[in-house]
């Protein structure tokens, strides 16, 4: 994935599992922590007989200000409620986590009970109430328990208090009770971000711009849908407005299965490879995002790395190099076959204008909802920040939206669009190649083979001068350079530009039998799996913790030549279906049953992110990491996003698509091709 959110936890999960503690009193200190009852009571306890006195805000002036001095009554009032045994002041107490079972394990949250802090609402007076607000205690207990391990990630706690307190002086309250217990400072705090309660913010004006304008839009397909169903009798003569918007017409699409027969320039097998792929990208995604959820076996991901399945996510980079693939296959074949019709007239603006219609309108109202309608459609104790790049869209959303945010920014506006500004690069320099193509033939493709050449050079040359690496044990928590070089285009053209020639290879050949023996079709295939099986696992040995470390040139040569041999095993694989020998390959990929998936794979990309960290924020307690448990967790993270993906395809995407098609003219045949070229090119991170 774009950014890798898992570098830094892996490197305090090794220190955990390396910490060994042999002291004697160390032990006894370990003791003494788990003898601790949970904070809320150890807390309660403590101030249950103060008085405004003793509840020191350090105030920095001689007369309290209006806030502290509500907090101080409102901590006050609880404390007596506490001791008269009323509801609300236990709920408040009973609602806070502890100090967690399981540390050195790597169980380093208690999320206490979020939903009955932020519930408590005790009516005081006609013009005031206490409510319940709900914060998360950092802890770092390396120093306490003398385990320097502890102290790489601390301790998320959750506590309850009277919204009118402030973090920091709740932080001093319970800073003291720390001291107490331990007769030592520990590196305690409780942050004003991590605190929320039922007040929801108010809605700004992009927010009601963004609830509207998809309010509009489900309207007017609603409008157009019951008038196709109710008034329009006859499909056959649909107008084009109506087909356009139409949830009916438009799902009719979506669903329709093509025979190939009908089609003689449909590839059966791309529908399957472009599913997969995606399927592929999900299930990555999920798994990056579920080992930094509050797990209570943080430490069993030291190990889990080791084992080869991780390799199949962690290497998960593999998918989007089938995705450029497929797009630069599909550019170059059905764009000279249209210019083969038109004598190499290419309208290059209008290919833009097709491709800007269908990808970037669905872009923007990505990042609309992504940081404008998260919170409204999700909560929980995880949620304190919202959308995790919100931030970065306010400063750089116009970087996405040019396409050039790979390079024009680090902190990317939706971080899963670097592909987007990827392909957009290749697909804008595609009409020259097209060109080339056409006019020199095969003197232009030596040329583009030079080119590959010359970019996996520079591949080559920058991991060897820079010494980068992605190997995990051996980077840096803010190893930022690592992370330019994953997302730059020079590291990716190599496998569009080899669809791209496999495209010119195709369209040159259409209609030709290639007669091949068994011994050449066997090889082909041992072949095509050698070269996928090295690519996921030639680092699984060195990917071992205690494994000696491979040295720059060796991964230098890894990650350049895997960017060639993964895309020339796909070439294998299409090559093969189409020609008759792709035999169970090509009975899995050419399935009808993928096309509709196929159709809605690039809504899937685009809102997957969505369901995925909606999903996790929202948890309430904590959760148990392996392979199964993630199993699960991707089929409802993917079940949703499917589910989410088709409803905005038929407000969105759908329309787009027959506006799209309103564009086309008669007298411009080679750019329709391309534009559908472009249609089925779907995105992947």
């Amino acid at each position: 994935m774009a950014k890798v959110v898992t570098i830094i936890f892996f490197c305090g999960v090794v220190l955990v599992a390396a910490a060994d503690p042999k002291d004697i009193g160390l032990l006894k200190q370990f003791q003494r922590l788990k003898q601790l009852r949970p904070l809320g009571i150890e807390f309660a306890e403590h101030y249950q007989n103060v008085s405004g006195k003793d509840l020191d805000f350090n105030f920095d002036t001689a007369l309290p200000r209006e806030g502290e001095s509500m907090c101080l009554a409102d901590m006050l009032l609880l404390m007596q409620s506490l001791s008269a045994g009323n509801y609300w002041a236990m709920k408040m107490i009973d609602s806070w986590g502890s100090i967690p079972s399981g540390l050195l394990y790597g169980n380093f949250y208690d999320l206490g009970n979020y939903d009955e802090c932020l519930n408590i609402n005790k009516q005081i007076s006609s013009s005031h109430s206490i409510q319940g607000k709900y914060c998360f205690l950092s802890a770092s207990l390396g120093g306490v328990l003398g385990i320097p391990a502890l102290d790489v990630k601390p301790v998320n706690i959750a506590t309850c208090f009277p919204a009118s307190c402030s973090a920091a002086q709740m932080e001093g309250l319970v800073g003291k009770l720390f001291q107490q217990f331990f007769g030592l400072n520990s590196s305690l705090s409780i942050n004003e971000a991590t605190c929320q309660t039922i007040d929801g913010k108010p809605w700004d004006g992009l927010t009601i711009f963004t609830v509207v304008t998809i309010s509009l839009m489900f309207s007017v397909v609603t409008f157009f849908t019951l008038y196709d169903y109710f008034l329009c009798k006859n499909q056959d003569e649909l107008s084009p407005l109506v087909k356009a918007f139409s949830a009916r017409s438009n799902s009719r699409v979506l669903f329709r299965i093509a025979e190939s027969k009908s089609n003689p320039n449909v590839i059966e097998c791309l529908h399957g490879i472009r599913c997969m792929s995606i399927i592929w990208v999900v299930y990555s995604h999920v798994n990056l995002y579920f080992s930094t959820m509050p797990n209570i076996n943080l430490a069993h991901v030291y190990t889990w790395v080791e084992k080869p399945f991780s390799n199949i996510i962690l290497h998960g980079v593999f998918s989007v190099d089938s995705f450029f693939f497929l797009g630069g296959l599909l550019v170059a074949m059905i764009a000279l076959r249209s210019m083969d019709k038109t004598k190499g007239k290419l309208n290059a603006p209008l290919m833009y204008l097709h491709r800007l219609v269908r990808i970037l309108p669905v872009l923007g109202m990505a990042i609309l909802i992504y940081m404008k309608l998260m919170p409204l459609v999700s909560g929980g104790p995880l949620f304190y920040s919202g959308y995790s790049e919100t931030k970065s869209c306010e400063k750089g959303w116009f970087w996405t939206l040019l396409f050039i945010q790979n390079y024009a920014t680090t902190d990317i506006c939706l971080s899963h669009s670097w592909y987007l500004a990827v392909d957009m690069q290749l697909y804008i320099i595609s009409p020259i190649l097209l060109v080339a193509l056409y006019k020199w033939g095969k003197k232009a493709a030596a040329v583009i083979v030079l080119l590959i050449v010359l970019l996996s050079g520079c591949l080559f040359a920058t991991m060897m001068i820079n010494h980068y690496t992605f190997l995990i044990k051996k980077k840096s928590g803010n190893d930022m350079a690592n992370h330019r070089l994953y997302q730059s285009t020079h590291r990716h053209a190599a496998p569009w530009l080899i669809g791209f020639l496999f495209g010119y290879f195709l369209h040159l050949n259409r209609g030709k039998k290639f007669q091949l023996n068994r011994l050449t079709v066997w090889s082909g295939w041992s072949m095509c799996l050698a070269l996928f099986g090295t690519s996921l696992f030639a680092l699984y040995p060195a990917s071992k913790w205690g494994a000696p470390a491979l040295s720059t040139l060796e991964e230098s040569l890894y990650y350049t030549l895997t960017r060639l041999a993964w895309p020339i095993a796909l070439c294998w694989i299409v090559f093969a279906c189409m020609q008759g020998y792709g035999g169970l390959a090509n009975s899995f990929l050419s399935s009808p049953l993928w096309q509709p998936l196929s159709r809605l794979s690039y809504s899937v990309y685009i809102w997957h992110m969505f369901i995925v960290e909606v999903n996790c924020k929202n948890v309430r307690t904590s959760t148990y990491f392996s392979d199964y448990t993630a199993m699960l967790k991707f089929w409802s993270d993917f079940g949703f996003t499917v589910i989410m993906s088709y409803v905005f395809y038929l407000i969105i995407e759908g329309p787009l698509a027959g506006f799209d098609s309103l564009l086309k003219t008669k007298n411009k045949p080679s750019v329709d091709n391309v534009r559908a070229s472009s249609s089925t090119k779907k995105t992947t991170e």
